[in-house]
């Protein structure tokens, strides 16, 4: 984000654009200047609050609202009571990524991001091997994760991955990591693909009694097949409360470059 005097250069009347042969509003051209910075993906770190920006773009908080109403009227920020405003970062292609990347969306939000590790042992599993492509009696580490945003449920995070080569992540403290980091940095894998079927669903009394939530709340089931060097490394089954997070995906040519994949 620029400084104050850097943003106030960028929004001189010479640089402004014109419509029609009439300067915009000072606030159309934040509301722009912002709405692009969004779509480059620069919020990573999560979006700036409205005291924030003002200072930041020189201007009162109520030209930084007036900027902000037609984003969060597309949905490109939103905001809730008592949090920061959080970006809602879209997917690329037909990857719902920022489903699973839930580390890394949560971040991005502006929330505060901690896991509660609920099991973490080796199995064997017929059927979840078998959807590795691996043999019946293949050992797996079974990883179980509680994701909270800002202390709260988020979801429930549900991962297999072919013991033998992730013998590694035995000894990480999930706390405050991604499993993504600590499978490159620890295994030398990298997931580069993947397939993803995402459903609506209602949560059930074991759902209930992990996230908090009533049964029947609405949730997103995700089903998650990872890949590295076109081998099976990953099956993940996450189970997201419905109102506390937002599916975007886009669409078409004129999209700008996709970033980078995020961490889960």
């Amino acid at each position: 984000m620029p400084g104050q005097r850097e943003a106030a250069a960028m929004l001189l009347p010479e640089d402004g654009p014109r419509d029609g042969g009439r300067r915009r509003p000072l606030w159309q051209r934040i509301s722009a200047d912002l709405a692009a910075r969004v779509a480059e993906g620069e919020y990573g770190d999560g979006f700036p609050g409205e005291y924030e920006l003002a200072e930041t773009y020189g201007v009162s908080r109520g030209t930084i609202r007036n900027a902000l109403r037609p984003l969060r009227e597309t949905g490109s920020v939103t905001a809730q009571r008592g949090r920061k405003p959080r970006v809602v970062m879209g997917g690329h292609g037909s990857a719902f990524g920022p489903v699973s990347s839930l580390f890394a969306s949560v971040q991005a939000s502006g929330m505060t991001q901690r896991s509660i590790v609920l099991a973490r042992r080796v199995v064997t599993d017929p059927a979840t091997a078998t959807l590795l492509s691996l043999p019946p009696t293949e050992k797996l580490l079974f990883l179980s994760r509680l994701r909270l945003a800002d202390e709260e449920p988020l979801a429930v995070d549900n991962v297999w991955l072919p013991a033998r080569r992730v013998a590694p992540l035995l000894e990480v403290d999930f706390a405050d990591t991604a499993l993504y980091k600590e499978l490159r940095e620890r295994c030398g894998i990298t997931l580069d693909g993947g397939q993803e079927e995402l459903r609506a669903d209602t949560a059930t009394a074991a759902d209930a009694e992990r996230l908090g939530c009533a049964v029947g709340a609405p949730l997103f089931r995700i089903q998650r097949i990872g890949y590295h060097q076109g081998t099976a490394i990953e099956l993940r089954c996450s189970h997201i409360l419905g109102d506390r997070y937002a599916v975007t995906a886009t669409f078409g040519d004129g999209v700008p470059a996709a970033r980078p994949a995020a961490e889960t």
